[in-house]
């Protein structure tokens, strides 16, 4: 069966050996492993997944693929090492059991009905990078032990800030796993070849480790999205504007205390150095 890529679902087919290897290797995959792959496509990842023992969960939202990929693996299907479901990942919960919220239905069938570990092994879409990021990360309260990612070669290089200036994306990422870069990966890999390059990205070690409760985790966001605000304005005037009960004062104290520069600008500081504000601020409130 052929299949014609839908430009509507930014299908960009992956056909590099090496670079599906590689996003098996960054992820650790195993026998041991429930792996979730977003838009299999036409299988290529599934099969190397496959072969490297784990269990998959497939979810792809193209009908016509569906059948094709329930034609491919008809034998891992049947032996339950393959489970392809029809939906669109971000309208499903990720808790226990997996349940879409679009139908309000259980869509699990086999014995990891209940997912308390898996990994997100997958090439995504380009146009929901963003909101699969940030659904896996700080939507979803089962979280993934870890994401490899196949993703836009300059998002990639945002997340782990390999220019050394951060953004609300790096930041975003780093709040709750180790983001690294393994390996760029050309659009010429590509069927059909998209206009940019890409990259394998894996965020490692995901958890909530980093704010001691909900409103902690809601506190640094305010901050971050107060700090990026003006982009041309210097941090701490971006601060008192963004964040007008906390006294002028205390800001200024608190940058003293921190030892950031009056004129940093937002994207200046470190990670570690957001959650020292954070967890002063925090303590203030």
């Amino acid at each position: 069966m052929q299949h014609q890529a839908k430009k509507s679902l930014g299908q960009n087919f992956l056909k590099s050996k090496e670079a599906i290897r590689t996003i098996c290797d960054a992820g650790r995959v195993n026998e041991n492993d429930i792996v979730i792959e977003i838009g299999p496509g036409k299988g290529a990842l599934t099969e190397e997944l496959l072969k490297r023992g784990s269990s998959v969960i497939a979810i792809e939202k193209d009908g016509e693929l569906i059948e094709i990929l329930n034609e491919r693996f008809k034998k891992e299907i049947t032996e339950s090492k393959l489970e392809i479901i029809d939906g669109d990942c971000l309208d499903f919960e990720f808790s226990l059991p997996l349940v879409n919220r679009e139908s309000g239905r259980g869509e699990l069938k086999r014995k990891e009905e209940n997912l308390q570990k898996y990994k997100i092994i997958a090439n995504i879409p380009y146009n929901i990078t963003g909101a699969i990021i940030k659904k896996f990360l700080s939507e979803t309260e089962n979280k993934p032990e870890l994401m490899a990612l196949l993703v836009q070669k300059e998002v990639a290089e945002r997340i782990v800030a390999r220019d050394n200036k951060e953004s609300i994306l790096s930041l975003s990422v780093k709040a709750y796993g180790v983001p690294k870069y393994i390996m760029k990966v050309g659009k010429k890999y590509f069927s059909p070849s998209p206009k940019v390059d890409s990259a394998i990205i894996l965020i490692d070690n995901v958890s909530n480790k980093n704010f001691k409760n909900k409103n902690e985790e809601e506190l640094f966001f305010k901050i971050i999205k107060a700090g990026f605000a003006h982009k041309r304005k210097v941090l701490i005037k971006n601060i008192e504007v963004g964040l007008p009960h906390i006294d002028k004062k205390n800001i200024e104290d608190l940058f003293q205390k921190l030892k950031i520069n009056p004129k940093a600008r937002a994207e200046d500081l470190s990670f570690s150095k957001w959650t020292e504000i954070l967890h002063i601020l925090s303590t203030d409130k």
